[in-house]
């Protein structure tokens, strides 16, 4: 580790707080597009982001491989290979890795750096940043690239310090995995997270008792290997495919079609279902236009979907249990599967609701809940995160006269586009709420945001100018219009969702990514540097 003296003399032009698909092109942009001195500061010992952290059984990408990658090179788009459909997180590490060694990213990279504090020096102009080594680094401009998906949500459920087995959260992992072999697992949630990990962990334990709160939709993936002639017509179309996620709401590489439920039969909106199934994947959502703003139009998937649940699980009583979903399809994040619903019908492999008898605490020996005793060997949490808001608040960043980022997200997040808020100059966020985010394939919001960002710093450097924050008003204008484009959809109507922070005790309930489709909102962010950067005040 450099000496703490010179780290604290040194006044970088950025620091960059995470290594995930994030800060490394950030750093990239900075650091080879503009010639600033940059500092990336990673807790983990490598990149990858919420990669590095989730190495769970079953860990998978939900977006099409060809998709899931940056898109700015055309030579580093061509120069690599996806073996699968959706590539597991080894894979997505390797690819990391490769980009990494491609554009020698790592010597700006300081691992296993966690940063604990980041106050703002007015008087100064920087951004004084602490890690937990005692290092205190100076930047004109901080740059959060944690991910809105990194900080584990453990529930804080009686008794869970007195468990004599082990436990684990899946955002979390141990590196060296775990066996499960000849165990009683219990496993807790059944969100994306436990979809993937339940059909994989139930291969080797010898029993899998599954803890399920809130029954979920999930389409089955078909991942297979790509094919020969699929691969030689990505590498043949960049720019298309590039296209199509940079024009589409959610970044993916498919077109919703431009029908409404309404416009076909019912036998035709059964077959068309059934033809997305058989496709799979999260191009099922894509099947209709209006699934996600006509409630009546999304019952009809929801109730397709119900069926082919209760066609796959052999158990009625079981079946019911999964099949008996409380929100619109996708109003939750809709997760996709290899063989979830099938695994069931395992003969180690049981269903325990706990919406009807929760859990009341966890003993030495398993999980007690209002019906009875579970006894275990392993415990997994499959509990998510406290997403979006929790990654950027766990940095204990203070702005202007000492404001905690915690106070002036009290009552929710306050920002304009996602990117910057009032009271915290020359600090931005990647990916943060109030941006399209996790309703979008992650790499496409990804790469506008950090070209927004630098453009940004360009646009400053090249005008002599000192400080960028939003305006009051511009905050309140954004978080209205945020409100505004959830509101035209069904996206509220799961009231436990992560999406409004209902799976954090106590988190503010407030629907925190941007609704309104990526296009639409790199529209906004255009037409805002069109208009000389409304909104934001430059000093």
């Amino acid at each position: 580790m450099p000496d703490a003296n010179i780290a604290a003399a040194e006044t970088l032009d950025a620091v960059i707080i995470g290594a995930g698909f994030s800060g490394m092109y950030q750093l990239l942009c900075l650091r080879d597009r503009l010639g600033l001195k940059v500092q990336v500061l990673e807790a983990g010992d490598g990149v990858g982001g919420t990669w590095y952290w989730n190495r769970y059984p079953g860990a998978r990408c939900d977006s099409e491989s060809h998709s899931y990658n940056y898109t700015f090179s055309k030579e580093l788009f061509e120069a690599w290979e996806w073996s699968e459909r959706y590539p597991q997180q080894p894979e997505i590490m390797r690819y990391l890795n490769h980009v990494a060694d491609r554009f020698d990213l790592r010597r700006n990279i300081r691992f296993g750096t966690r940063v604990v504090a980041a106050r703002r020096d007015e008087a100064a102009n920087l951004w004084e940043v602490s890690t937990a080594g005692g290092e205190t680094l100076r930047a004109r401009y901080l740059i959060t690239a944690v991910g809105c998906l990194s900080t584990a949500n453990v529930p804080r459920i009686a008794g869970l310090e007195s468990f004599a087995g082990a436990w684990y959260h899946t955002g979390q992992w141990p590196h060296a995995g775990v066996d499960f072999s000849g165990k009683r697992v219990g496993v807790v949630g059944t969100g994306s997270t436990g979809i993937q990990a339940i059909p994989v962990i139930a291969e080797t334990a010898a029993e899998l008792t599954v803890f399920q709160r809130t029954a979920n939709y999930s389409v089955p993936a078909h991942n297979a290997p790509l094919t020969p002639e699929f691969k030689a017509w990505v590498k043949g179309n960049h720019a298309e495919i590039r296209q199509v996620t940079r024009s589409t709401p959610n970044g993916h590489a498919f077109v919703i079609a431009n029908r409404s439920v309404w416009d076909v039969s019912a036998e035709e909106r059964e077959a068309l279902y059934e033809a997305a199934w058989d496709k799979g994947g999260l191009q099922f959502r894509a099947t209709f236009r209006d699934l996600l703003v006509d409630k009546q139009a999304n019952n009809t998937a929801a109730e397709f979907l119900k069926r082919k649940i209760r066609g796959i699980v052999q158990d009625p009583k079981t079946a019911e249990l999964l099949a008996d979903i409380d929100h619109p399809y996708a109003a939750k994040r809709p997760p996709i599967d290899d063989n979830y619903f099938a695994t069931f019908n395992r003969p180690n492999v049981r269903l325990v609701d706990v919406r009807s008898a929760p859990i009341e605490r966890i003993t030495p020996t398993g999980i007690v809940t209002a019906a009875g005793d579970y006894p275990l060997d392993i415990i997994v949490f499959a509990t998510g995160f406290d997403a979006m808001t929790g990654p950027l608040l766990a940095l204990g960043i203070e702005g202007r006269d000492g404001l905690p980022l915690a106070e002036a997200w009290a009552a929710g997040p306050r920002n304009y586009l996602g990117l910057q808020v009032a009271g915290f100059p020359n600090l931005f966020t990647v990916t943060g709420p109030g941006s399209p985010s996790v309703l979008c394939n992650m790499p496409v919001p990804i790469e506008q945001h950090v070209e927004w960002i630098t453009d940004c710093i360009a646009h400053m450097r090249a005008k002599g100018l000192a400080r960028v924050e939003p305006t009051e008003a511009a905050m309140d204008g954004w978080v209205a219009e945020v409100n505004a484009a959830a509101a035209a959809t069904l996206l509220p109507e799961a009231g436990h969702s992560w999406y409004l922070g209902a799976n954090v005790p106590g988190k503010p309930r407030v629907f925190m990514p941007y609704a309104g489709g990526m296009a639409r909102y790199r529209e906004t962010c255009e037409a805002v540097v069109a208009k000389g950067y409304v909104g934001f005040a430059m000093t």
